[in-house]
């Protein structure tokens, strides 16, 4: 008798066939899902073609966590003294293949490197998460909204995040605030309330949906522990003000206008109020002067002149008339002095 072996024909080889499958996206097919394969095997006996033999094989897909928290801004975020509800800018992606909630904690630096260059020197206040409802990185309080975690966000979406701050009205020109925000990811699919922590799965594989942390160290984490973060800063820029009073004496009424002049009782004495923004970063505001003259002075009408310039030391007799004379007070307002720009108020009396 012939054996069946010695007289099988030519096979043709397997056919696979992926069924069930969902389409692709950057956070990879979706955790739970069962990848069924189905391995064809054709054959002939002789010259009749046989049944076709096949057999499937069906995995779980296991969960990968995965996400990125980035500061959005391309340098710090310029503030000024008493500045409130600072912003700076964040993403959150969840990379992974499963929606997740994400618990959110903001935190700030103790010294150290700040984000954008330079070294931590100040804590802003009241630090607060909002989520920026519609994308314009802009706080507002009637359509953003605070929050402390992200509640079912999908695989492959991205929220944007603002840190707010309350920089203190004793900041100085130069000071720098770093903070920091980090991302957690915990169980998804329950609305509204924040999922549990989640668990890696340990040892080798198994038949169920198993999970991997696969993120990426951030400043304040490690990789593969299921959370990222990332910093961001603000600096400060301030006016810094400096005031310098002189006077000299104009005239007196026995040397007239000479260099003899002294102040004499009937001398003209010509006061310079140089207001300077030397050392500051950002320009002075609405820059009010105001000198009480004592009693043994009489203001000289007329003799007003704002926004001088200044020479070296010696306060230059430019500018132009305005200011008031009001109740034995001389007042001036200087409007704007740039950074690194000096502006003067001149004003001239008579010793009694």
């Amino acid at each position: 008798m012939t054996s069946k072996l010695t007289t099988l024909g030519s096979c043709s080889l397997v056919a696979l066939v992926i069924a069930g499958s969902v389409p692709a996206m950057a956070g990879g097919t979706a955790a739970g899902s069962s990848i069924t394969n189905t391995a064809t095997v054709n054959y002939n006996v002789g010259t009749v073609a046989q049944t076709p033999v096949q057999d499937d094989d069906t995995f779980v897909v296991d969960r990968k966590i995965d996400l990125t928290v980035a500061e959005l801004s391309p340098g710090t975020t310029t503030v000024v003294p008493g500045q409130t509800q600072a912003v700076t800018v964040f993403t959150l992606q969840n990379t992974s293949n499963q929606v997740l909630d994400f618990n959110l904690t903001a935190a700030q630096t103790v010294t150290g490197p700040a984000a954008h260059g330079g070294t931590d020197t100040i804590n802003v206040a009241n630090l607060t998460i909002v989520r920026d409802v519609n994308n314009n990185s802009t706080y507002e309080a009637g359509t953003d909204t605070i929050v402390t975690f992200i509640d079912e966000l999908a695989v492959d979406a991205t929220v944007r995040l603002l840190i707010l701050g309350d920089v203190a009205l004793t900041a100085v020109n130069g000071d720098i605030a770093n903070v920091r925000l980090t991302a957690t990811a915990r169980e998804g699919g329950g609305a509204a309330a924040l999922g549990a922590a989640l668990t890696q799965t340990v040892g080798a594989n198994t038949a169920a949906m198993d999970t991997v942390f696969a993120d990426a160290a951030g400043p304040a984490d490690g990789a593969r522990d299921a959370a990222h973060s990332d910093d961001d800063d603000y600096t400060v820029a301030s006016a810094t003000l400096t005031v310098l009073k002189t006077s000299r004496v104009v005239s007196d009424p026995v040397n007239g206008v000479s260099a003899d002049a002294k102040m004499i009782p009937g001398a003209t004495i010509e006061y310079c109020i140089a207001v300077g923004n030397v050392g500051g970063g950002a320009s002075a505001l609405n820059v009010a002067v105001s000198d009480v003259l004592p009693a043994n002075l009489t203001f000289v009408a007329g003799s007003i002149r704002l926004n001088g310039t200044v020479t070296g030391a010696t306060c230059n007799a430019d500018g132009v008339a305005g200011g008031t004379f009001t109740t034995g007070t001389v007042a001036g307002t200087l409007g704007t002095v740039a950074a690194g720009d000096t502006r003067t108020l001149v004003f001239q009396a008579t010793v009694n």
